[in-house]
């Protein structure tokens, strides 16, 4: 570079300067003299501290904004934002209003005229305070978005290292040192590689389920994100290497503060939920109903308070009693508070509230509590890959060693799916224990191998290489050589058997791994003083630089090219089933290194300091097997998608991930059959935004799948209402209700209602729409009138007679209206609770489907029933209510007139089945709640 170039970064004015929002600059396109003349650094001596204040006024600092939330009072009116909660505070007060204008009118306030309004204000608050925390706490955690984001980063300015910087501090044109275990703090443009190789872990971005390799090379103008070799993105994680790089972009330009910005909006643009729209309706429909009936009740009373005489055809001589036609408004008024069901607003709530608690315990956070119901309206499920439908941790799915002679192979199949060593098996593994050729493969994979597995909180996490944690669980379940004993105890340590490898053969020195020889190399001591290389590596390049292979029983013999064909095929074999593939090897004569210790005075440690000397090390290798890894299916996912279909519900697969990986996944777990044409179905984000036609390819029948997605094509395809009819989403990821119902994963978190933190795809229940809810709650509420006092009920005529009460007394009711009313409130309560049996299922007989199946039910219905003996039988509260107790017999009347609302909805049930088809034997079975 010439000397201008050199004064880059170093002066203190300069006169031209980018602007805030200039043209993206495509810095992955450009070489690296190119990027620093556009941001005007040099990469040795970084910006001046003047300099950066300068672009700090233009750029501001590297964080994602605080976009204001709602208040806590916004949250509180949003409660009521409600029709039946509104009707329901309305008649609250109106209740309230006539207790109080009665006490005043009799001289003395009693609290029973007060208990009606004071329950339904109890309830109305139960009601606001459960939606308030619910949405609180979810807001509180999506702040974990910016969790993501690094605190601290190593910047090069005035020529000085400055080791731990606020990560907020870093303007573009920074130089930045990037380490192993990094989090990178924005997104730069890699410079240079100080190691062989860099590679980065950006699946929280992207969704790739293995770690990426890095260069400074530049690439197609055009490349997507996981194109983009030569840039590292704010988030994501570098798992090896080391490398200097340029911050290009800060803040809310990066790619993850995109995704910010993508949750801020859609935050803005949510609807009501379907079930939200249905109860508004119900609402407004039942308001109508009570004021006309409340009407006609108080009109047909007309005659009370309003007289008139007929003089010469007009009326004349009008009387009025105010006191009279106030008090027949209040019997309206009464009657219309006893119509709105007050318990279901706050049922509703409770039941969606424990319906996010169980999601949460599956780690879906729901930032909209209606949001919870819209699954039951799903239609179409988009879901994520990596993690999601597989498990993210990579595990060995087959090894191949040598066989008995120079032309076989042995194949054996491993199970597994997690870093949990015990969660494999190795299928038709020798009955008498390993072979010389299997333990040299384990002790390969045990001792080269940089990875580690730890067992914390009741789970496996991989650190390092997630390929590598995968083989050394592979050595854990072929266990030790028959006669060995592990050291450690069995909680000491996850990895015994590796453990015992590395403490058979001392690690001295280390090849790291590089592009161009695609395997890693560890020089071990043994412990009879024998030094050996042991290597892994790209099976091609193995076999490449192999001349021997090693036979099941330890015996080395030249590798011909019929054992390469083999092993070629067994390699095609597995690669064509997505497999990732890795090679052993081992070498034993290592003339320089007979005597090396790893000491830096040894001469062969220079040998060792270049890495293009390690070509030649790793030379003349004897072969001994291979492995094939993969992401694989969480186990329960076949049968989530199989449910799915059943249901009527289609699966969009969504992932950042390569596309013959995808739909080899996509095959296996049923969202595609295992011959079936995906040309069509199979499309990558780019091809799919290149559409003309996006509506009719997202309308195609059966399951889709869309491999390459960046985060803008994820809430494209998502959340485009212009091309699906209405939808509803996860956080990831949106609910618009009635096409998609859900978006599950963990890439690019945060643009949805339900958020699942985990995203096991079995995190997703197929529930009913709730409507049985509705039913339940206007049964239980229709008829609870509080005042009948003087109400015209008698006599009345049928036909020629006259009946009256006066005159043909009720036995059951010659207590009066006290014990009257106590008849009618435990007939209810009696009712609500039979009803709440007809409601365990839509369409099931009690017979099939008996109440026990829920336990939490009884235990609810002992509760009620409970607390209405509470009232009844403590003097005080009895008073309180205005009740009195009941006898054995007036229980016995009590349950026989109740118990015939099972018999009615048994009934209706049977011609509900008759007519639709339903056959109670297809109803899914209601499991148990696990609270």
């Amino acid at each position: 570079m010439g000397k201008g170039g050199e004064d880059y970064g170093k002066r203190e004015m300069i006169t031209s300067r980018p602007t805030a929002h200039p043209v993206v600059f495509p810095a992955w396109a450009k070489d690296i003299q190119e990027c620093e003349k556009h941001y005007q650094v040099n990469k040795k001596w970084g910006l001046s501290s003047a300099e950066v204040e300068n672009r700090r006024k233009i750029y501001g600092y590297n964080e994602l904004e605080k976009h204001e939330g709602q208040s806590l009072w916004s949250l509180i009116l949003e409660q009521f934002n409600d029709t039946l909660v509104r009707i329901l505070l309305v008649a609250a007060v109106v209740s309230f209003v006539l207790a109080w204008y009665d006490g005043e009118e009799g001289g003395e306030m009693e609290i029973t005229a007060f208990v009606e309004p004071l329950v339904i204000f109890l309830i109305l608050i139960v009601n606001a305070v459960v939606g308030v925390w619910q949405e609180n706490n979810a807001e509180k955690a999506l702040e974990a978005l910016k969790e993501i984001q690094s605190e601290q980063a190593t910047v090069i300015r005035d020529g000085v290292k400055i080791p731990n910087l606020p990560a907020k501090e870093l303007v573009p044109g920074d130089i930045i040192e990037l380490k192993v275990g990094d989090k990178v703090p924005a997104d730069m443009r890699v410079l240079e590689l100080v190691s062989s190789t860099l590679r980065v872990e950006q699946g929280s971005l992207t969704g790739e389920s293995e770690a990426v390799n890095k260069t400074s090379k530049l690439v197609s103008e055009d490349a997507d994100i996981q194109g983009k070799r030569s840039m590292v993105f704010a988030g994501t994680t570098v798992v090896n290497g080391n490398c200097f790089c340029l911050v290009t972009q800060i803040g809310m330009e990066t790619e993850i503060g995109k995704v910010h910005t993508q949750i801020h909006v859609a935050a803005q643009s949510e609807e009501d939920t379907p079930l939200k729209k249905k109860l508004n309706e119900f609402g407004e429909v039942l308001t109508m109903i009570i004021g006309v009936v409340c009407v006609f009740v108080w009109l047909i009373n007309v005659k009370y308070f309003l007289s008139w005489e007929f003089v010469d055809g007009w009326p004349r001589n009008f009387k009025f009693s105010f006191e009279k036609c106030t008090y027949y408004f209040e019997i309206a008024v009464a009657l219309a508070v006893a119509a709105i069901p007050e318990g279901l607003p706050a049922v509703i709530t409770t039941c969606l509230a424990l319906g996010t608690r169980k999601m949460a315990q599956k780690n879906a956070l729901v930032r909209k509590l209606p949001s919870v119901e819209t699954l039951g309206c799903t239609t179409v499920i988009c879901s994520d890959k990596t993690g999601t439908l597989t498990t993210n941790q990579m595990a060995v799915a087959k090894l191949v060693a040598m066989g008995g002679d120079a032309g076989r192979l042995r194949s054996f199949t491993v199970d597994g799916t997690t870093y949990n060593p015990s969660d494999g098996k190795i299928h038709d593994w020798p009955s008498g224990g390993m072979d010389a050729n299997l333990q040299t493969i384990a002790k390969i994979a045990a001792i080269c191998n940089d990875a580690g597995v730890t067992h914390s909180d009741n789970k496996f996490v991989a650190h390092g290489m997630p390929t590598e944690a995968a083989i050394k669980v592979l050595v854990e379940n072929m266990g030790l050589p028959k006669g060995s004993h592990s050291s450690g105890s069995a909680g000491s340590n996850v990895l015994r058997c590796c453990q015992w490898w590395n403490e058979y053969e001392h690690r001295i020195a280390t090849l790291e791994f590089d592009r161009d020889r695609k395997s890693m190399g560890v020089i071990v001591n043994s412990k009879s003083g024998r030094r050996s290389l042991l290597v892994k590596g790209a099976v091609e390049n193995l076999l490449e630089r192999s001349s021997k292979m090693q036979l099941c029983d330890g015996s080395v013999v030249p590798l011909d090219q019929n054992s390469r064909n083999l092993v070629s095929c067994a390699l095609q074999d597995m690669s064509s089933g997505q497999l990732r593939c890795l090679g052993f090897a081992y070498k034993d004569e290592l003339p320089k290194f007979e005597t090396y210790d790893g000491s830096d005075d040894h001469p062969a440690h220079d040998h060792l300091l270049n890495p293009s000397n390690y070509s030649s090390i790793e030379s003349n290798l004897t072969f001994v097997g291979l492995v094939g890894l993969r992401d694989p299916p969480r186990a329960e996912v076949h049968q989530a998608i199989v449910d799915c279909k059943a249901a009527g519900i289609r699966v969009m697969v969504i992932t950042g991930d390569n596309k013959d990986t995808a739909e080899a996944i996509c095959r296996e777990i049923g969202v595609f059959r295992p011959t079936e044409d995906i040309s069509s179905k199979s499309l990558t984000g780019k091809e799919f935004m290149e559409l003309l036609d996006k509506k009719a390819h997202l309308r195609q029948s059966g399951g889709l799948l869309f491999s390459r997605a960046e985060p803008r094509h994820k809430q494209e395809i998502s959340c485009g209402k212009s091309y699906l009819s209405g939808i509803e989403l996860f956080i990831i990821l949106y609910c618009f209700a009635q096409v998609i119902g859900l978006y599950v994963g963990m890439a690019t978190v945060g643009i949805f209602i339900i958020w699942y933190t985990h995203g096991s795809f079995l995190g997703i229940d197929l529930s009913g729409d709730g409507h049985t809810l509705v039913t339940y709650s206007q049964l239980a509420n229709w008829g609870q009138c509080s005042s009948w006092k003087n109400f015209t009920v008698s006599p009345f005529t049928a036909g020629t007679q006259v009946f009256s009460f006066e005159n043909n007394p009720c036995d059951y009711f010659q207590g009066g209206k006290v014990k009257a009313m106590t008849l009618s409130l435990s007939v209810l309560v009696a009712i609500e609770m039979f009803n709440s049996l007809n409601a365990l299922s839509e369409d099931g007989s009690l017979l099939t489907m008996p109440p026990w199946v829920n336990p939490w039910l009884l235990l609810a219905m002992s509760v009620s029933f409970g607390l209405h003996f509470l009232i009844l039988y403590v003097p005080f509260l009895a008073q309180v209510f205005g009740i009195v107790p009941l006898s054995f017999n007036e229980w016995l009347l009590v349950l026989s007139v109740a118990f015939p609302v099972i018999l009615i909805d048994e009934i209706l049930k049977f011609i509900g089945r008759s007519t639709s088809g339903i056959q109670s034997s297809r109803q899914r079975p209601l499991k148990p709640k696990s609270e």
